[in-house]
């Protein structure tokens, strides 16, 4: 992966029209409602279609599946989340705080609606092969974040490989607390110790003998 394919969040389809992306934002919508208020089972595709009022066959052309709206929805969701740190950067001093300050940020807004974060986990742990595009825009979202945070443009490939482990750990510590194994303060913990990798990845900067 580069770093511009890194920090990419586009889908490599071709571009809705303003109707169809409307269509698609209410889908979405639709989506997000039912899991936050019944979890994976809530959301089924004929009450999506109604509730956004499109017809189950044009639903089945944007989401041919359950998996595929819900996995679209948790890339959707990290977007907003991506947006909200945008405007309201991290504080942390070094790039490892920023990174673990950010992705604990992005964890308790997931723990605000434990169902629809529960659904689109299940989600992403149900999708084969063909959910392989909307499983890679979760993990194109996810890397931006952590890159925004870092408050890095051009990664190095050890770098980006930091990242990746990362990212896995955040998901890991997800799926741990949904299902009661892990606590809050566990997850804390175990995102601090992983955004450790940022340091340990850094480039190195000149020797104090080639500065002279």
């Amino acid at each position: 992966m580069t770093a511009p394919d890194a920090r990419t969040t586009t889908r490599t389809t071709p571009a809705l029209t303003e109707r169809q992306e409307a269509r698609r934002r209410r889908i979405l919508h639709a989506s997000a409602q039912l899991a936050a208020r019944g979890g994976f089972d809530a959301v089924q595709m004929r009450e999506v279609a109604e509730s956004s009022q499109v017809a189950l066959g044009t639903l089945y052309r944007y989401f041919p599946s359950k998996v595929h709206l819900l996995v679209a929805t948790m890339q959707d969701q990290l977007q907003h989340m991506h947006t909200t740190v945008r405007k309201r950067p991290p504080s942390g001093d070094s790039q490892a705080e920023r990174v673990a300050e950010t992705l604990m940020r992005a964890f308790r807004a997931l723990q605000r609606e434990p169902h629809l974060a529960d659904a689109m986990v299940r989600a992403l742990t149900f999708a084969d092969r063909s959910v392989s595009p909307e499983v890679d825009q979760v993990s194109r979202q996810t890397t931006a974040i952590i890159l925004d945070a870092m408050e890095l443009d051009g990664p190095t490939p050890e770098q980006l490989s930091a990242v990746r482990v990362i990212e896995h750990t955040w998901h890991s510590a997800l799926i741990t607390w949904l299902s009661g194994r892990a606590s809050i303060a566990q997850v804390k913990i175990d995102i601090e110790m992983v955004c450790r990798l940022i340091d340990l990845t850094a480039p190195a900067g000149p020797r104090a003998e080639d500065v002279r």
